[in-house]
């Protein structure tokens, strides 16, 4: 997806920020049109950043961080960085739009949706400059931490890229396979992102089985990995309990 080279940052921002409205707005009616404006939002920004970049005598971009609410029995949350408050009320699956921020380490603070007085989790991280992170809050809410994994944005031409994140606090270690086919990857366990893999565009139905054996803990139908674009699959949920065992894909 390219862009004029010559557009000034206040129109690759405008343009930034009409393709994210546009994106929300298809999000929940039309998935495919939610993807591709989404995908152009992505881009306005990479070039916003690029052009930033350039223009920063050396001292790096700023990175871009979301948030992912993976805890299956935490409640909604609000999400603070050094103080001040970033997210609000992000609920069990939801992931946050990005959010482009300085460099450093952050102090993040998660409290239950509304309240202040006594987070559920303080944790410190640090975000490099140049870098896309999706930051999960993960396991049970008695032993909830942070998890960051750095997104990639770079698509394969006529292919897909896609890797595996392993965030259900109670399912083994698992292998994901193709039914019928190959496996993709083996042994992730609990909190562990693999590499990015590129695969030809194809829809199959995916298993998620116990890490060395044929046990299948979850079957995933209908699958579709389209041309030019990047998935991250999360497994959720709780194996045999409430919420249960699922997939969710994001992307990048």
């Amino acid at each position: 997806m390219y862009y004029n080279p010559k557009l000034s940052a206040d129109q690759l921002a405008w343009k930034a920020m009409k393709y994210d409205l546009k994106a929300n707005y298809y999000k929940y009616s039309n998935p495919e049109k939610h993807i591709y404006y989404y995908q152009k939002h992505l881009a306005c920004i990479q070039q916003l950043m690029h052009s930033r970049q350039e223009g920063s005598m050396g001292m790096g971009g700023n990175p871009m961080i979301r948030v992912l609410h993976a805890s299956p029995n935490a409640p909604a949350v609000d999400v603070y960085a050094n103080g001040q408050r970033i997210l609000q009320n992000v609920s069990f699956k939801q992931t946050s739009d990005y959010l482009n921020v300085p460099a450093g380490q952050y102090k993040i603070e998660i409290y239950p949706a509304g309240q202040t007085t006594q987070p559920v989790l303080t944790q410190m991280v640090e975000i490099e400059p140049n870098n896309m992170y999706t930051v999960a809050a993960a396991g049970t809410v008695d032993n909830l931490r942070l998890i960051p994994v750095v997104d990639s944005e770079s698509m394969a031409p006529r292919k897909a890229k896609v890797r595996f994140w392993h965030l259900s606090p109670n399912a083994p270690a698992v292998d994901i396979a193709v039914k019928g086919g190959d496996v993709l990857f083996r042994n992730v366990s609990f909190g562990r992102a693999t590499r990015y893999i590129q695969l030809p565009p194809t829809t199959a139905e995916l298993e998620v089985r116990v890490a060395g054996t044929n046990n299948v803990a979850l079957t995933i139908p209908g699958v579709t990995l389209n041309p030019n674009q990047v998935y991250t699959a999360v497994a959720v949920g709780l194996a045999g309990g409430e919420p249960p065992l699922e997939a969710i894909f994001l992307h990048p």
